[in-house]
């Protein structure tokens, strides 16, 4: 099944390479046009069923909405500045960011910022999770989804950053980065529950769509369980730290530009 949230290619190569005035305009464009795929998609799908994986029509707008945000957010902080990083390890220039007087780690995560993102996320995003929601008051559900969003956020931040500190040894992991965003805008557009096993498994545990998009948007949905919330907080804490250890330990392969 196609993502619904496929981007011309003429347009996004633009829309990363352009001036930001261009490159804002084009993220216009391709939020209208993810808009169409994303409407056409959802009406193929429920033209055939009522349910999908137990998720409604509605629920997966939400969900839809939810990976914007997500996608934005990613693509305006922590993919620009991991490219940046791994140019860096390549090109030998990451001597300089280890003189900053600042935690090396900071640095490289925030080092660039792509604000043409935003048009993405922020309007996009929020355009679904209205439309999914009839614009409804939440209060605390408010507040859980968005105490959910950013643990998904930092489990899939500590997920990149444990695949980055890899170029510490190979050097070159373009492909590898380019897989991951591959996978996350393909299957998180969909409910993780319409998954087989094995690949639940392991986009849950392994690589955190689960819980960077599905159990926030269930918070929004009503079918969120105490369980999953305990589970969500508690492996970010995991997350965060095991890719906090992978860092230091990967960082001392480091040999530098004039080794």
């Amino acid at each position: 099944m196609p993502s619904p949230l496929k981007i011309a290619p003429t347009f996004a190569s633009a829309y990363r390479t352009g001036p930001i005035p261009r490159r804002f305009f084009l993220g216009v464009v391709n939020a209208a046009v993810q808009f169409a795929t994303q409407m056409l998609a959802i009406t193929i799908v429920f033209n055939q069923t009522e349910s999908l994986g137990g998720w409604s029509r509605e629920d997966l707008i939400v969900l839809v909405g939810v990976h914007a945000i997500v996608s934005g957010i990613l693509g305006m902080i922590f993919s620009p500045s991991i490219s940046s990083f791994l140019e860096s390890i390549r090109l030998g220039t990451f001597d300089f960011l280890l003189t900053k007087p600042v935690d090396a780690q900071l640095l490289a995560s925030v080092q660039s910022v792509a604000p043409q993102s935003t048009v993405d996320g922020g309007g996009s995003g929020h355009y679904w999770l209205w439309s999914g929601t009839a614009g409804a008051g939440f209060g605390l559900v408010v507040l859980m989804f968005i105490l959910l969003l950013l643990a998904g956020l930092c489990m899939v931040y500590s997920f990149m950053l444990v695949l980055a500190s890899m170029a510490f040894w190979f050097v070159k992991l373009d492909n590898i980065m380019n897989i991951f965003n591959v996978m996350f805008g393909n299957a998180g557009t969909w409910p993780i529950t319409i998954f087989p096993a094995w690949l639940r498994g392991m986009l849950t545990f392994i690589i955190p769509i689960a819980f960077a998009v599905t159990i926030p948007a269930q918070a929004l949905t009503g079918a969120l369980t105490v369980g999953n919330v305990a589970l969500t907080f508690a492996l970010a804490a995991v997350f965060l730290t095991a890719s906090r250890f992978f860092w230091r330990f990967a960082i001392r392969q480091y040999t530098g530009a004039s080794a």
